[in-house]
């Protein structure tokens, strides 16, 4: 039962470090995590190298993939039975992998989310829950999902079974948490939401999930995902 953690990085040094060892602390020797670093201009590949622990892998892309291919790089080369998504500048609770793994074993769970604390760059409280934060939480429901997605990657985690209908993503995917929700629910996969707060998920100027966007945009995505996901 091995586990694979897939991160992607992108000039994430002031924050890096703490989280990988926030993770690294929750894993066994069998364990992975993969990351996929994005051409970072700092020193990210440096930071993850120095820890030299035989658990990480590190890919430096060539070229800029953006967050959706650099998930797409780190799923293909996870080998774990679970694979947990992770940002590279949150902060992993002690029992975030105990409490996911046991909603997988327990509840006999497909897909797991879960909950989190938000907070500043400095890691002080913004937000009992992001959640509430978002205005939006998991949804079991396709449509109220394709409308407004509730699911952030950072706080999912899903079964090796997954990947077969969520891989390859498609090109111009907008999101990849989005994508595997929708194809989730789609399939009638299992998702089992938890209300937990099992990491702090930080939130600052370089934060991708939770900017804003023209309506044009929100819209054209939309039109987007649902063309992508009747070939699926």
């Amino acid at each position: 039962m091995m586990i694979s953690v897939c991160m992607a990085t992108y000039n994430g040094a002031s924050f890096v470090d703490a989280q990988i060892r926030s993770i690294l602390s929750q894993l066994s020797q069998e364990d992975e995590v993969i990351v996929v670093d994005d051409g970072s201009k700092d020193e990210t590949p440096a930071l993850i190298k120095r820890f030299n622990d035989r658990r990480i892998t590190l890919i430096e892309n060539s070229v800029n993939r953006g967050p959706v291919g650099s998930f797409k790089i780190a799923l293909e080369h996870a080998k774990g039975d679970y694979l947990f998504l992770s940002d590279q500048d949150d902060v992993w609770h002690p029992d975030k992998v105990t409490k996911v793994m046991t909603a997988f074993q327990d509840d006999k769970a497909v897909v797991v989310v879960h909950d989190a604390i938000v907070t500043d760059q400095a890691l002080a409280p913004i937000d009992n829950s992001w959640n509430h934060y978002n205005h939006s939480e998991p949804s079991q429901s396709f449509v109220r999902t394709l409308v407004k997605n509730g699911y952030t990657g950072a706080m999912m985690a899903f079964r090796r079974d997954l990947e077969a209908l969520i891989l390859p993503f498609p090109s111009k995917l907008p999101m990849h948490d989005w994508w595997i929700a929708l194809i989730a629910l789609k399939h009638r996969q299992k998702i089992v939401v938890l209300p937990d707060k099992l990491m702090d998920y930080r939130r600052h100027m370089g934060s991708v999930t939770g900017r804003h966007r023209r309506l044009q945009e929100i819209v054209a995505d939309r039109f987007t995902m649902i063309k992508l996901l009747w070939k699926r």
